[in-house]
Parts: C-alpha cells; sequence; structure tokens
C-alpha cells in the first residue's frame, strides 16, 4: 500500500453518524497523522461555517477545507477573513434562469444561496430550520432575486430543498432546460445541489495535492455519496462508506465500515497509518 501523505474525507454519512455525531476515534486518530505528518482535510457540499464546529472538534482548523463540494476551498478558517485557495462561482445568468422557472413551476421549493461563508433564504421555513439545526448556522433572510441582480457577490452553491417527489421533478426540469454550465446533483433524496459544472471534490483534490506539492499517489479519499465518486476515482485510495450506495461502492478501490461504526477512522488507521 502506498505511503498516504493526504487525506480528504466527506461528513455527512462519512465522518459523521446518523445522529450527525462524529466519529467517536477520529480526534486521536487524526492526532496519530498529525505525528506523521499526514494531513487530514474536510470536503462537503457545506458552507464554511457549517464546517467550522467539525474542523474545531478534531482540531483541523489550521489545515484547508472544501467547501461547496470544492467550489470553495479555503485554509485560516478559524480567522474572520479566511484566506481563499480557490472559488468558482455559478454563471448569473444561468442563476436568474433557474430562480425563474423556480418562481413560475416550483415556488414550494426552498431556495438557499450560498456565497463564501453566508447562507441567504428568502424565507425560514421548515426546510431551512431542519438545515439549521443540523449545521447550526442561522441563515441571512433576503431576497435573492434583488441579491442575485446586485452581481456583487460569487454564488458558490445553490440547495433547493422539497419532498423527494418533487425534487425529483425539479432536478430532471432543470437539467432538460439548457443550463449548460451548471452541475445538479442529490446530495440527499430531497436535497438537489447546484454548483458550477467544473466544481468537484475531484478539482478540490488536485487542487490540494498542489498545494501540499504532492502527487496523486499519496492522497486518500473517503465519502459515502454520489457527489464523492469523482474523489473515489481519482485518489490512490478510495474508500466507500458501507452505508454508500452500491453505485458509489464500484468506484472505490476498498469499503470501509458504515458511519455507525466509526468507518473513518478504522480505514484512516488500517490504510494511512497502517496499524
Amino acid at each position: 500500500m502506498t505511503d498516504i501523505k493526504l487525506i480528504l474525507s466527506d461528513i455527512d454519512g462519512t465522518i459523521l453518524n446518523d445522529e450527525n455525531i462524529v466519529d467517536g476515534d477520529l480526534k486521536m486518530t487524526i492526532a496519530k497523522l498529525n505525528q506523521k505528518n499526514i494531513k487530514f482535510v474536510l470536503a462537503s457540499a457545506r458552507s464554511p461555517r457549517g464546517m467550522t464546529p467539525i474542523a474545531e472538534e478534531l482540531q483541523v482548523l489550521d489545515n484547508p477545507i472544501a467547501c461547496y463540494n470544492g467550489a470553495l476551498v479555503v485554509k485560516d478558517l478559524q480567522a474572520d477573513n479566511y484566506s481563499t485557495i480557490l472559488s468558482h462561482g455559478l454563471n448569473i445568468d444561468e442563476v436568474e434562469g433557474m430562480f425563474q422557472i423556480l418562481h413560475e413551476k416550483f415556488p414550494k421549493v426552498s431556495i438557499n444561496l450560498y456565497s463564501g461563508s453566508d447562507w441567504y433564504v428568502e424565507k425560514f421555513d421548515k426546510w431551512v430550520k431542519i438545515e439549521s439545526d443540523i449545521t447550526n448556522v442561522t441563515p441571512i433572510v433576503d431576497n435573492l432575486d434583488q441579491l442575485v441582480a446586485k452581481r456583487k457577490i460569487p454564488i458558490h452553491k445553490l440547495l433547493l430543498i422539497s419532498d423527494p417527489q418533487e425534487i425529483d421533478r425539479v432536478m430532471n426540469y432543470l437539467r432538460d432546460n439548457g443550463f449548460p454550465n451548471s452541475s445538479f446533483y442529490l446530495s440527499k433524496d430531497n436535497y438537489l445541489e447546484i454548483t458550477d459544472s467544473n466544481v468537484s471534490k475531484e478539482r478540490a483534490l488536485r487542487e490540494l495535492t498542489n498545494y501540499y506539492q504532492i502527487t496523486l499517489d499519496n492522497t486518500m479519499t473517503l465519502g459515502d455519496n454520489f457527489n464523492d465518486i469523482p474523489m473515489l476515482d481519482l485518489a490512490k485510495v478510495g474508500v466507500a462508506m458501507e452505508n454508500a450506495p452500491v453505485a458509489v461502492k464500484a468506484h472505490a478501490n476498498v469499503v470501509t465500515k458504515s458511519n455507525n461504526e466509526n468507518g473513518v477512522s478504522y480505514a484512516v488507521k488500517k490504510y494511512a497509518l497502517k496499524e
């Protein structure tokens, strides 16, 4: 097995169990990684603020963090003005087109807009409350149409939330209606994530190998869902969680225990620390 120098790990369904509690062995495991100068980097669809408490708990705030599935990679997360390694926003014209469709055809869908560390919503509906409780972040309530029309901020991600059946209809409709610069994928059966089509955890991994001046042969990735597939394919050691869909597992080199069985720390000990 190759010498691992960088580990890129998903959060939800990976280092968090079904009760949103962090892998109980991971903090101690990361301390061992630090002794061997192996970097542990978090990668998620979450915003910087949504990732900060977890990074703090695991004591990896000094490492870069890949937010919005790689649309924004930052370091110095503990500082008010974090440093940006990579930033790639959505095409504004396409965002305006999507908003028009959503208002006209899917008015019940909850629209969430993310820019940098800020989370904007049009109203604090039941879906926003659920997401706020999960991430411990309170959104900014604003007129999203006006916010986008000003074209003053990058839009790193849109998150559309509703019941699974409606989100499936929304995803198919948007995919079929001419948004070539945007990428659509489900992070949950009722969460539709939209980022620029060039954004992926694969790109984030490539950027991080440049940052640390290592090769892909020295990398390990861990994930549980379809948006993790690009980084599982790219890394030397791609690790899927036992709770991942079968199609995701097919892209991994190995499958570890589930997120409810401390599967991340188990895999890190076995394949990176070689215990």
